[in-house]
């Protein structure tokens, strides 16, 4: 709670990026969201939607470091308690069209997205879509991006040799079997849109695989 509140009141900053300094802004929203997903885990396991109980897959968290600052701000959200409700609420989110559900309650409740609540969502987008696809980290910069599969794996070994080949020049798996993506992407916007694609495009790959 004390982490939730520190974050709200102190900003999270440039969360996914180089600038970060202090014990926030090192952890930010990557904490408050790993343990939200964590006490979500549990709760379900204890309602019996785990299914298989100790069986099923534990839960992980994918890293994303796109370089853009995510937040709520305060005047967009004047209130705390509704601000770090929406963060919990953001958290617990399972799909795109969810996020999409509660992108557009926000404009209905509070306006047009600020830059950095838009950020937000597509980090939150991203995320997910990378927990399809099998994607652990994703590091993104100007010149393009390196992406970790979770526990060195990807569901279909076949269809991910086959999206390589489609690619420009440049584009590898590397010895570490992390995926090197070059590419021109000044902007966060552009590391955004650019990542969002790579990681959609997986996700359908890993699932034609399963």
């Amino acid at each position: 709670s004390l982490a939730s509140h520190d974050l709200d009141i102190r900003g999270a900053g440039n969360l996914l990026g180089a600038e970060q300094s202090g014990h926030i802004r090192e952890v930010g929203l990557e904490l408050f969201q790993h343990m939200l997903e964590e006490a979500v885990h549990a709760a379900r396991r204890e309602a019996g939607e785990a299914g298989e109980g100790d069986a099923a897959e534990p839960e992980w968290t994918p890293q994303i470091n796109v370089g853009a600052a995510v937040l709520i701000p305060e005047d967009y959200v004047a209130d705390l308690g509704v601000r770090l409700a929406l963060y919990r609420r953001l958290g617990m989110l399972e799909n795109s069209a969810e996020i999409d559900g509660f992108a557009a309650e926000l404009i209905d409740r509070f306006g047009p997205l600020p830059e950095l609540v838009e950020n937000l969502l597509d980090v939150m987008t991203i995320k997910r879509l990378c927990r399809d696809a099998g994607v652990a980290r994703v590091e993104a910069g100007e010149k393009g991006a390196v992406l970790s599969f979770h526990e060195d794996r990807f569901a279909n070994p076949a269809g991910l040799v086959a999206f390589i080949g489609r690619q420009s020049a440049g584009v590898k798996l590397r010895a570490d079997h992390s995926l090197l993506i070059p590419g021109e992407w000044g902007a966060a916007e552009d590391r955004l849109k650019g990542v969002r694609e790579i990681v959609t495009s997986l996700a359908e790959i890993a699932g034609a695989g399963g």
